[in-house]
């Protein structure tokens, strides 16, 4: 016997029917029934799935509605589980997009609208992401741009300036930036830098 066969055995039914006397054959009925019963128990699937989810981070709830869905939990169970964990305050989407609000823009420089269009795409509410977004307007966005602008110039120092141009644009665009403003915030930049020299 294996490493591997010796501890399903001990952890698994059949000691037990050892120390209940069984001779290894079949268990009793009501065993059956009791461990159909504790497996089939819908909301402990769905209980125990979220609270592994939350373990690993914040989610929101349609996320976490998501992954019910594609581990088959019925929907009465999925709404029953997630309705108490919000009443505990573990889900928390209005917390979850001011967190998110604050984390992509610091640590990406996301535009408001790339920000905003991330919470819609994890099942935040509308209400709540204008809520989260209500304090971050355009000198805020304006302010990141040209931070990312000046940080990134840096390691483009002897390119042509149409190539750093191109690839600002190009990068800023990405961040959630408006071509038109990021040429602007670019070109000015540029001028900045170049006047300082």
């Amino acid at each position: 016997m294996t490493l591997g066969s010796r501890s399903r055995w001990s952890a698994g039914g059949s000691a037990g029917r050892r120390h209940r006397g069984g001779d290894g054959g079949a268990p009793p009925a009501e065993l059956d029934g009791e461990d159909d019963q504790a497996a089939a128990d819908p909301e402990s699937v769905a209980r125990t799935i979220c609270l592994n989810q939350l373990t690993h981070g914040p989610r929101t709830r349609s996320q976490l509605a998501e992954t019910l869905r594609k581990r088959l939990v019925p929907d009465h169970a999925a709404e029953s589980v997630l309705d108490r964990l919000t009443e505990v305050g573990l889900i928390d989407d209005a917390a979850y997009a001011a967190g998110w609000v604050q984390s992509r823009r610091l640590s990406r420089g996301l535009s408001s609208s790339a920000i905003a269009r991330e919470l819609r795409d994890r099942g935040v509410e509308q209400h709540l992401v204008a809520s989260a977004m209500a304090d971050v307007g355009e000198d805020q966005d304006e302010a990141s741009a040209r931070d990312l602008t000046r940080r990134r110039l840096r390691s483009m120092d002897g390119l042509p300036v149409q190539t750093q141009v191109r690839r600002m644009v190009g990068y800023l665009g990405r961040k959630g930036y408006s071509p038109g403003f990021a040429y602007r915030v670019v070109r000015e930049e540029l001028d900045l830098a170049a006047s300082e020299r």
